[in-house]
């Protein structure tokens, strides 16, 4: 998604960015994920925290569930480029922010940065404004969606290896995706070397929800809808195994966002807990 005025990223882009700064500016250690770039990347007003999107207490929830999913992404990262895998392509990219605060893991392998042309230059500039840059094992590849834009022939352009295996992810998108679309990327990425994995996010349906996660659900999907970016596609657990094998994966799991919880959260002492709502789908090919 993308403001289409300024060419920077939307508001769910940059809300995200801003609740893992908030886990380290607000919760006390320890600190599942601590990620300050995405903030400064996006430079918001001074009073960034008083919007009442970042009340430390009514967002703590979803606060939570954007750095336990965030944490289980850059695990599975480590993990696998130990195992010898070199390519790490983030579709969505928004303001990722992996390459910057893990560039030790990150130089390791090829970084494919997948976005919407505007956002994507203004991530540029910004980058080299911070002092950054983009590095040679760092790609941005701009691929416009909206057109119908092939984004695997970008990819491959920029220098990915369609021979060689690769980690895909995708986070916060398929709620913005017509089911048929989310077929269509899960029949590309099922169809890479064998090896390679797909971590991706979806969103359950409300009643799936706990109870008490609900309201912040429904006001969440209000705001997304006011916002001109709705919510048109949820998926059960088992809805979405089925896709990904009908698209071709050898090995599908549901990764419940309950027990990122109980990895990340455990041992908590001030109840700090992610919301309920959102799951992954981790497959393989």
């Amino acid at each position: 998604m993308v403001d289409e005025q300024t060419g920077a990223p939307d508001g769910t882009a940059v809300r995200t960015a801003l609740w893992r700064a908030m886990h380290v500016q607000v919760d006390p250690p320890p600190h599942v994920f601590e990620d300050e770039i995405g903030l400064r990347l996006a430079a918001p007003d001074a009073d960034w925290r008083r919007r009442p999107d970042m009340d430390p207490d009514a967002t703590r929830g979803f606060r939570a569930a954007m750095v336990a999913r965030a944490r289980f992404i850059e695990d599975l990262i480590a993990e696998r480029a130990d195992h010898g895998v070199t390519q790490y392509v983030i579709l969505g990219a928004g303001l990722d922010t992996f390459a910057q605060r893990r560039p030790q893991t990150a130089s390791r392998l090829r970084v494919f940065e997948v976005d919407q042309p505007g956002p994507q230059a203004w991530k540029r500039h910004r980058l080299d404004e911070l002092g950054y840059g983009v590095p040679d094992w760092l790609r941005l590849v701009p691929v416009d969606f909206e057109a119908s834009e092939d984004w695997l022939k970008r990819l491959a352009a920029a220098g990915f290896e369609v021979d060689r295996p690769a980690v895909i992810v995708s986070t916060g998108v398929t709620m913005y995706l017509t089911e048929e679309a989310t077929a269509a990327t899960l029949r590309q990425i099922a169809g890479l070397a064998p090896g390679s994995t797909l971590a991706m996010t979806f969103l359950l349906p409300a009643e799936l929800l706990d109870a008490a996660d609900r309201p912040g659900f429904r006001a969440s999907k209000e705001g997304a809808q006011a916002a001109g970016t709705p919510f048109i596609s949820f998926y059960t657990p088992p809805e979405m195994l089925e896709l990904a094998r009908g698209a071709g994966f050898k090995d599908v799991r549901h990764v419940p966002g309950a027990s990122l919880a109980e990895r990340y959260f455990a041992d908590r002492t001030d109840g700090l807990r992610p919301s309920s709502g959102e799951d992954l789908l981790l497959a393989t090919t």
